[in-house]
């Protein structure tokens, strides 16, 4: 792909100083041509794939990098909720938010938003729920203490947060009478 589908790689670090009152922003992309579909908008899997980067943000923002997985540990993706509300086009600025939902010992739930930069619209959301990792052992274990603190800092403030509208949101068609 090219370079100019990223605005920016260089991820910030979690920092005492930041605001984790608010949703943290990490993340912004263009829509790279590669991610239009037949009908002339962004794919659906694209959708997937750039909350997958603004992850990453949250990832690096928190200290897991090559390092933290060279040591055999990580996050992995148990259950993924996307809801789309607008259609977003080639070239578009996208900015993504972050919502820590829920933290233990072993589990991460959290929630992205994906906003057009422009206009402020909310063009999909993702909810999440991930599991700490041994890679080398292939089994849950508990999050890194260094990492865990970071994420119970921003836990801790997250909790005072609405919680978003679309959470724990279950698909079904209702019955009409």
């Amino acid at each position: 792909m090219d370079n100019d589908v990223y605005l920016h790689r260089e991820y910030r670090k979690f920092s005492s100083n930041d605001d984790l009152s608010k949703t943290l922003s990490l993340y912004q992309a263009k829509v790279h041509s590669d991610w239009i579909d037949y009908n002339g908008h962004m794919s659906e899997s694209f959708y997937l794939y750039a909350f997958g980067d603004a992850s990453d943000a949250l990832f690096r923002y928190i200290g897991i990098d090559e390092d933290y997985r060279s040591l055999g540990q990580s996050f992995y993706t148990v259950e993924t909720h996307i809801n789309f509300y607008l259609e977003v086009s080639e070239g578009e600025l996208l900015r993504f938010t972050t919502q820590i939902l829920g933290l233990d010992k072993k589990r991460l739930h959290f929630f992205h938003e994906m906003i057009h930069a422009h206009s402020g619209d909310l063009l999909a959301t993702t909810e999440q729920m991930l599991i700490h990792v041994d890679t080398n052992k292939s089994k849950a274990s508990e999050i890194m203490p260094a990492v865990a603190e970071i994420l119970g800092e921003i836990w801790a403030f997250h909790q005072q947060l609405p919680p978003p509208k679309q959470q724990g949101r279950v698909m079904h068609i209702s019955k009409t009478k």
